[in-house]
């Protein structure tokens, strides 16, 4: 479904006139539908889960020198439970430290990282040791490219009436009129607790089974599995 079949059904809801073109006009409205489309977009993107279809693999190559490396041109964030893999050491994932503060205390008190640890710095992940030249670091992120255009490439906004939401068409619809609704003035929380329900159905779906089978064993996706020989904190 483009933006504009999801904007027409919401026009129906809201008591607009159903439009035969918003990204290309320019009445106050239509631009207001614009932003408001790629607002709830993002909303829905990127602040209630970590969505399959967004999640994208990162492998960042070391040169034995530096610490800092720059995150992939379409990294939005991390993941809500991120961990980094390094192939030097492939039992064990890179300790994070999301404290900047005790980041800066383990470069000033000259601690030796033994195991490897990362953080997020500006627009780059730090990495101490640096990675060994030619080794990697992998990471799951999720990309900011949450639209399609009619050829299929990934771009991070709606620009035109024909690109198409990569998550949930009928979430993005509810969230709009509810949002509409708010802006205006209007009575919207039964649409918004029409929203909330879809978008719990749709996270449901995109989750999955929370447990892995192993033999005669049940794991929760969750679980650390040890590996031999491994110490782990």
């Amino acid at each position: 479904m483009s933006i504009l079949s999801v904007i027409k059904d919401v026009g129906t809801v809201i008591g607009l006139t159903v439009p035969t073109a918003v990204f290309s006009s320019t009445d106050r409205e239509h631009v207001e539908l614009q932003s408001l489309a790629n607002e709830m977009a993002q909303r829905i993107a990127f602040d209630t889960r970590d969505w399959t279809k967004l999640k994208t693999l990162a492998t960042l190559t070391g040169d034995g020198v530096s610490t800092g490396l720059n995150l992939p041109a379409d990294y939005q964030r991390m993941l809500k439970k991120a961990r980094v893999w390094p192939s030097a050491s492939p039992y064990t994932s890179l300790t994070h430290y999301p404290d900047s503060d005790q980041w800066l205390g383990l470069a000033v008190q000259n601690f030796q990282i033994l195991v490897g640890a990362w953080t997020m710095i500006g627009d780059q992940i730090q990495i101490k040791p640096a990675i060994p030249n030619l080794a990697t670091a992998q990471f799951y992120y999720l990309t900011n490219k949450i639209v399609k255009d009619k050829d299929g490439a990934a771009k991070a906004a709606f620009t035109a009436d024909d690109d198409v939401f990569r998550l949930d068409e009928r979430v993005l619809k509810l969230g709009m009129i509810w949002q509409w609704k708010a802006n205006k003035g209007q009575a919207y929380s039964e649409d918004m607790a029409t929203y909330e329900d879809a978008i719990a159905v749709s996270a449901g779906a995109d989750k999955g089974s929370n447990i892995l089978a192993v033999g005669r064993r049940r794991s929760t996706i969750d679980a650390d599995f040890a590996f031999p020989g491994v110490i782990t904190p």
